[in-house]
């Protein structure tokens, strides 16, 4: 996989980091890693609940300062079955 999309979210609080994420997540057409850059604690827990509820993988989070890193593989949407 390529270089990681960064997605800075800095500065936004509960719930505009996930609904960036999910905007961007929404449009890849391969799997994708995006890392969202954020201020608000609240992302460790949830972003990772957003990805289990949309079939995306959490890879990773960690705080670096007063930053927080949370890595994600984003999976493109499910095609409907063709009738």
């Amino acid at each position: 996989m390529a270089c990681a999309n960064v997605l800075d979210t800095k500065g936004l609080l509960c719930p505009l980091p996930v609904i960036r994420l999910q905007e961007f997540a929404r449009h890849v057409e391969h799997e994708t890693e995006i890392v969202v850059i954020a201020t608000d604690p609240g992302v460790l827990a949830d972003i990772p609940s957003w990805c289990r509820v949309n079939g995306h993988v959490h890879v990773s989070s960690e705080q670096l300062d007063h930053e927080f890193h949370v890595k994600v593989r984003a999976v493109p949407p499910a095609l409907p079955d063709e009738v």
